[in-house]
């Protein structure tokens, strides 16, 4: 996807982030129409608002449908702001394209299945459109490429991305878990390829909002894509992450624009000490990797399994509380000695495979 096109709008600024606000769903004219005045009073120059809600249960409100096209193009004609809306099939996207909606985004749900993406994306032949895809449910980058190159593959060449987060399962601080590293990494393999991150769907809490967006500043996300509306406690959907207009505005302003560019001869310094502390952790890594084939082969010529529950039990649960003790996430460290048992799994099964030994 290296022709990409950035995504610029004539009167928006081209300074991160480029904002994106309005509220989860277009519940009413009124309500359309009032959060949008309030909006572009603060200089907001693109309006979001869902048109079709996919919900997890039957039951929830699914959405005004086409008739909230209507206020869309209202909208635009009022105030002058672009518009942006969430499509899930092909009829949605020619409604929404006949209507002259500015900007297209897949959701979470959509992505997450090639079918449906294949389905939008044919429908998206010959249409000059801006689309964002969302990251699918799950953590799973390469679903979330692969969506995006079906609409690559369509034609459409203003493209981007949208970090909404990642489901999981039990209670956390964050409605969906923000794996910073994996919008990271997409931005590592597509580097031209603008990615928007939604904070009020990470965070779930309108309390959250405010945080999350200046990490994502610090991050150098391209835009920020927020629900808001003129009265969140009556929304119809999603009401505890949305803010009015006149919080959006007071958490924009305080939001604080570090300067990326600027490299100290101290930061390079430190960056230098870093390189090399990466390089003697592959080497002590590779160390243990030897040993663990030194292991594999004892294993091999007595019999024993390779995985020893209770010993990889131990070493989780010392470790663990070891990096704990220094100040290191306990979470962040389990993941780490995983992935450093999963390889050193690999290099036994390698012996164990070994017919020359």
């Amino acid at each position: 996807m290296e022709d990409l096109q950035p995504i610029i709008l004539p009167g928006v600024s081209t300074q991160k982030p480029m904002i994106i606000a309005g509220p989860c769903s277009a519940e009413t004219e009124e309500q359309v129409l009032t959060t949008a005045r309030q909006l572009a009073a603060h200089g907001i120059k693109i309006f979001r608002a869902g048109i079709w809600k996919p919900r997890t249960k039957p039951g929830g409100f699914e959405g005004i449908g086409v008739e909230g096209l209507e206020w869309l193009k209202k909208v635009k004609a009022e105030t002058g702001m672009y518009v942006a809306t969430e499509v899930a099939t092909k009829a949605h996207v020619e409604a929404a394209v006949a209507a002259g909606v500015d900007i297209l985004w897949i959701g979470a749900r959509t992505s997450a299945n090639p079918f449906a993406m294949q389905e939008i994306a044919d429908a998206l032949v010959g249409i000059d459109a801006i689309v964002l895809v969302k990251n699918p449910v799950n953590p799973d980058l390469e679903l979330w490429i692969g969506a995006m190159q079906r609409i690559y593959n369509a034609g459409v060449r203003r493209l981007g991305a949208i970090h909404r987060g990642f489901s999981s399962y039990g209670k956390h601080l964050y409605r969906n878990l923000p794996q910073w590293h994996i919008p990271m990494e997409l931005g590592r393999r597509i580097p031209n390829l603008p990615i928007f991150c939604d904070p009020s769907h990470i965070g779930g809490k309108r309390e959250l909002v405010a945080p999350l967006a200046q990490q994502a500043v610090d991050m150098g996300f391209e835009g920020l894509i927020i629900e808001s509306h003129c009265d969140p406690d009556c929304a119809w959907s999603d009401k505890s992450q949305q803010v009015t207009p006149d919080v959006l505005n007071y958490i924009l302003n305080m939001l604080v624009h570090r300067d990326t560019k600027q490299t100290t001869e101290n930061l390079n310094i430190l960056r230098q000490q870093i390189d090399q502390i990466d390089n003697e952790l592959i080497e002590v890594l590779n160390k243990r990797m030897r040993i663990s084939r030194e292991i594999g082969q004892y294993k091999k010529e007595h019999s024993m399994q390779i995985v020893q529950i209770g010993r990889y039990d131990d070493i989780i649960k010392s470790r663990v509380k070891l990096a704990e003790e220094m100040g290191m996430s306990p979470d962040f460290m389990k993941d780490v000695l995983v992935a450093i048992h999963d390889e050193s799994v690999r290099q036994q099964v390698q012996v164990f495979n070994d017919r020359t030994h």
